[in-house]
């Protein structure tokens, strides 16, 4: 049985990656700095019998104890979706996400790369890095982030890269498009947009909504994350994204569209977003070409199939917190 280790399992693209995981037969130990949330956002949760155990440690302050767990489990595969990842939120104490998301993560690669055991690190990065730009960006673009968040993913970014190629570290890396589906936290935009209109909220549109997205599932996106972790070379890049591509206002027309609302009743426009990035699209060939991925789920299908998840469950939801609860 393969082992793996998810860093980040509480966040919503590491828990569906520990799902996705463990009906893959892996055997997986979740890593996180906060205990584990409510169960609907959890869907590994459903899993009876899994070979799944978690562990409450927190990159800043637990290294050692986190390392224990490392060399104890000796995995195969270790991957990384821990960070500071508010955008906007970063301009407002950028040390939280430079401490974060650069000191401690690269004092944890720096003890990591001594693991001889380990196949395999995947570093779950950013398109941010790469700063508004036009066309479809390609996995060799130059970076040229914006915010203090995309500032500190570039940072350790390129400190991966030097340690793959002074010490052969085996990393990897993955930039997914804009990642949705069921049980995303509320804050971000379809979960949010689905249920303020559900329950009669007004939602305010940044910029008007003119900023273009790909929007990819969650479960395509940990499909592409298990085979880097099994076939990628070390220091290789890949992207997963769609061919759509789609302003966040025509997104949110959608969403109204689905659930049969007025669009212009729950919308109240707003002022963009220091340092938004207008556009960032993503070619993803590299990873059809030589991992054999493909997006299964297109964003029709995955917005009915979020819809159905916020329905299932608007009286827990109503309960939860609906913002974005800053920890540092």
């Amino acid at each position: 049985m393969e082992k793996i280790i998810v860093i980040g399992s509480n966040s919503f693209s590491g828990a569906h990656f520990v799902d996705y995981a463990l009906e893959q037969g892996l055997d997986v130990i979740g890593i996180s700095r906060s205990p584990e949330p409510h169960s609907v956002f959890l869907p590994y949760k459903k899993r009876k019998d899994a070979h799944f155990r978690f562990f409450q440690c927190d990159l800043n302050d637990d290294l050692s104890e986190i390392m224990k767990i490392v060399e104890d489990f000796r995995p195969d595969y270790i991957v990384n979706f821990a960070a500071q990842s508010m955008v906007s939120e970063s301009w407002q104490n950028p040390e939280h996400w430079f401490q974060t998301n650069v000191v401690a993560t690269i004092k944890f690669h720096d003890k990591l790369r001594k693991c001889d055991f380990l196949k395999k690190y995947i570093h779950v990065s950013t398109p941010e890095v790469y700063g508004a730009c036009q066309g479809l960006l390609k996995e060799n673009t130059n970076y040229n982030p914006s915010t203090p968040y995309a500032i500190s993913r570039a940072a350790t970014d390129m400190s991966l890269m030097s340690f793959q190629k002074a010490y052969h570290f085996p990393v990897a890396f993955t930039r997914a498009a804009n990642v949705y589906g069921p049980g995303q936290q509320l804050y971000r935009i379809i979960p949010r947009t689905i249920l303020f209109f559900l329950i009669g909220r007004r939602l305010q549109l940044h910029g008007g909504g003119t900023a273009v997205r790909s929007f990819i599932h969650i479960r395509d996106a940990a499909d592409g994350t298990l085979r880097v972790a099994r076939q990628s070379p070390p220091g290789e890049i890949y992207h997963f994204s769609t061919s759509q591509n789609i302003s966040i206002r025509s997104l949110v027309e959608m969403i109204a569209r689905h659930l049969n609302m007025d669009f212009d009743k729950y919308i109240e426009i707003v002022g963009e977003r220091l340092g938004k990035d207008s556009a960032y699209l993503l070619d993803s060939c590299k990873a059809r070409e030589k991992l054999g991925w493909k997006d299964q789920i297109n964003l029709e299908q995955g917005i009915e199939e979020t819809i159905a998840w916020v329905r299932d469950n608007l009286d827990i939801l109503k309960q939860l917190p609906f913002d974005y609860i800053h920890k540092p």
